[in-house]
């Protein structure tokens, strides 16, 4: 899974980057000071694989993966090229979900691009050049159709007709994911690769002072979730200061720390979890002795599609699947147990795989 991070200049995107993936992006209260995208890929955090690790003294343990994107900070008529962010806008659109960080603290040190904070008009800045930026992407499409649907190419005038409906939208400032579509349309529409099809996570950055307080209470943040709420998107409160001080604590230091804060669990618990409902992804898992490892598949792959993701020859050879849950081959102790207790079950090709599912693949190449 892969997060493009967005934001105004200094509303707290490279600090909230820093501490969630650790890269070490440069951080400093001036604007434009990401100038290069910056990437970093975590692991997912999974304690059913240190469970399984144990249970099978295994060599190796791999967790899924999330790949962050952070770009420069995007300013008002960065679709005309202001600022710097505006250039690297094509970093971001092949991401599956965008990681929105709206300034919700007020911090008399650090600059606001606009002089004041207003969650709400910084991100209906940040969505006017997102859709301006695609409305470019579709006037050169428009520019290239055109030709060919004059000629009566049935082809053109199908995609001339999606490009219209989404350049309208995008003319009046709408993201492309609010224009209705037929399925057809709408896989055409995936080629395009539009910024603002795109899942959208809100990533308020609150003050560390506000960090116990009810979200409801803290500026900006009760605005942020009506928006999203109406656009169907999804709000993640979170304190980059905080996580950027949990990043210098190790494992039992990090769990006081947030006890202390009354918090349950990090910002990357909180944006992994979110992003995986956003996108539907789940996880199955693989165990033995050489590796127990995590693989992320789409809520509804079913089994040959799976074991594609290990290796393509594992989808066109698929014969059948060993599967146990997680949960039962936990009670059993082991996974001979588990078969003798006749949890291990054979499926074939139409099972549908579910979160939690160990899997032994059988093919034939």
């Amino acid at each position: 899974m892969e997060l493009g991070v967005v934001g105004l200049p200094n509303v707290g995107k490279s600090t909230l980057f820093n501490a969630i993936t650790r890269a070490g992006a440069e951080s400093a209260n001036y604007p434009f000071c990401t100038i290069e995208p910056n990437v970093g890929v975590v692991a997912v955090p999974d304690e059913r694989l240190n469970v399984l690790g144990k249970m099978y003294n295994t060599q190796k343990i791999t967790p899924a993966s999330l790949k962050f994107v952070d770009i420069a900070g995007l300013v008002k008529g960065a679709s005309r090229g202001e600022g710097l962010g505006n250039k690297f806008l094509a970093n971001i659109r092949e991401c599956d979900a965008i990681v929105h960080v709206v300034r919700c603290f007020t911090d008399s040190n650090v600059t606001h691009v606009d002089g004041s904070v207003n969650p709400i008009r910084d991100i209906e800045t940040i969505n006017l050049e997102l859709s301006l930026a695609d409305l470019e992407s579709v006037n050169k499409q428009l520019e290239k159709v055109s030709k060919k649907a004059k000629q009566n190419d049935k082809e053109a005038i199908f995609q001339l007709g999606v490009l219209n409906k989404l350049a309208e939208a995008l003319n009046a400032g709408k993201p492309a994911k609010s224009v209705v579509l037929t399925e057809d349309e709408t896989e055409y529409s995936k080629s395009l690769f539009l910024i603002t099809t795109k899942p959208v996570i809100y990533a308020c950055n609150i003050d560390e002072a506000d960090i116990s307080k009810p979200e409801d209470e803290i500026q900006g943040v009760k605005e942020v979730k009506e928006l999203a709420k109406a656009e169907s998107s999804e709000v993640l409160v979170i304190s980059a200061k905080v996580e950027q001080e949990l990043t210098e604590l190790d494992e039992d230091e990090r769990a006081m720390f947030l006890a202390d804060l009354g918090l349950a669990e990090s910002g990357l618990d909180k944006v992994i979890k979110i992003g995986y409902k956003l996108l539907g992804q789940i996880s199955y898992l693989t165990a033995g002795i050489t590796e127990v490892r995590a693989w992320t598949i789409i809520n509804g792959t079913k089994a040959p599609a799976a074991a594609g993701k290990i290796h393509t020859d594992f989808e066109k050879g698929f014969i059948k699947a060993e599967v146990v849950s997680y949960d039962d081959l936990i009670a059993a102790g082991s996974y001979t147990l588990a078969r003798e207790a006749g949890k291990v079950r054979i499926e074939g090709k139409d099972y549908v795989v579910k979160d939690g599912d160990v899997m032994l693949f059988r093919f034939n190449v």
